[in-house]
């Protein structure tokens, strides 16, 4: 392991109740190196988020470890400064009669909307302000999160999960439920952060939006990590026919890849 690598997991199992959901992982993921997981629903992908926020925890045992940013021992109030999570189960977290600006704000208390002792300064309301017009939500402010359209959701849980400039930041299935303007302005955010900077994990099952500027492409299947490698060597027909069962072809174009019955 190199001081670059941010994640790090070593023979790691995990369970979601009575029934495993992870089996013997073992993966390095680098800063610098933005990543795409992808597996078919039922994969374990959303496991594995559970995993990295510290939602799910691993099963203990001697030959297994789980690492973020080299450490065993995580203190999540000093991990959200590195480390942004954009997950469903937070979109369901936030209450619907949350105002927009709050939903941004609360993230500087590890909440989703302001209590009464929350104070935010005018330094951090400003950036929640920065941060609402770098992801193109001006026109949103003074409406409340249940008025909005799921696009406009899932941007406004990615500028809550920058307010802490974070290193990485995780999304799983950045694109459910989008049309196609929607998901294209989120996939054009996405592009300008990595671009900035930003190591960024994208969890799905959608071939047509891995970002061109992914640089490693990972395969998840029954809890298992099944393949590892350039999108040029995994996002190729066979490989992904194998991944999702079924037989595919794929068209590129403009760095962006297209899946179609094979």
């Amino acid at each position: 392991m190199t001081a670059e690598t941010w994640l790090d997991l070593c023979n790691v199992e995990a369970w979601l109740g009575d029934r495993p959901v992870l089996h013997n992982l073992n993966l390095q993921l680098k800063l610098r190196q933005s990543t795409t997981v992808l597996g078919p629903n039922g994969a374990g992908k959303s496991s594995l988020v559970k995993l990295i926020d510290r939602s799910v925890y691993p099963i203990v045992r001697a030959d297994a470890h789980l690492r973020l940013f080299g450490s065993e021992t995580v203190n999540l109030w000093a991990l959200r400064s590195r480390l942004g999570v954009v997950s469903s189960e937070l979109e369901q977290r936030v209450h619907p009669k949350t105002a927009v600006d709050e939903v941004v704000v609360s993230s500087f208390f590890g909440a989703t909307r302001l209590g009464r002792d929350q104070k935010p300064s005018g330094e951090q309301w400003e950036q929640s302000q920065d941060l609402l017009d770098q992801l193109q939500l001006q026109s949103i402010r003074g409406r409340c999160y249940g008025e909005l359209s799921d696009g406009q959701r899932r941007r406004l849980l990615i500028a809550r999960a920058l307010v802490h400039d974070p290193e990485v930041l995780v999304l799983d299935e950045p694109s459910r439920a989008l049309d196609l303007q929607a998901c294209h302005q989120l996939l054009n955010i996405l592009r300008g952060l990595i671009q900035a900077g930003t190591t960024v994990v994208q969890v799905t099952h959608r071939v047509d939006t891995i970002l061109p500027e992914m640089e490693r492409v990972l395969f998840l299947a029954q809890g298992r990590l099944v393949g590892d490698g350039s999108p040029l060597e995994m996002l190729r027909p066979a490989e992904l026919s194998e991944l999702f069962k079924t037989p595919l072809n794929v068209v590129e174009a403009h760095g962006f890849r297209q899946v179609l019955p094979g």
